[in-house]
């Protein structure tokens, strides 16, 4: 069965950086959509970026845009998630995902159909 973990959360100053890293496994990582998410307090979940298997195509939240960055390495199982200039807002923890129903598009940023525990990131000063 498809399983999801996540790592590299932490506590970092606004304007600083963190690599998140998701480790999958019970499936090819080309066949499906990858994604983040993310859920503050008293928010709602939210799409962050996920990555099309199918296309190479990447898709980002406007929220995040220009400073964050996903990836895949699919010898190893795993999809990062580059995260630079590092706002107080961005405070959450972070969930990765998986859609295996093949949608395709921008579909990754709103539906999955696995997800990992999650990793907390704080940004404070």
């Amino acid at each position: 069965q498809v399983q999801l973990v996540e790592s590299g959360g932490g506590l970092v100053q606004p304007g600083g950086s963190l690599r998140l890293s998701c480790a999958a496994s019970g499936f090819t990582l080309p066949k499906y959509s990858i994604s983040w998410f993310r859920q503050a307090p008293g928010k709602r979940r939210e799409g962050v970026s996920c990555i099309s298997s199918s296309t190479g195509t990447t898709y980002y939240a406007d929220s995040v845009k220009g400073r964050f960055t996903i990836s895949s390495d699919n010898a190893k199982g795993t999809v990062y998630l580059q995260m630079n200039s590092l706002k107080p807002e961005d405070t959450a923890v972070y969930y990765c995902a998986v859609e295996s129903r093949g949608l395709t598009g921008w579909a990754c940023l709103y539906e999955a159909d696995y997800w990992g525990q999650g990793t907390r990131v704080t940004v404070s000063s």
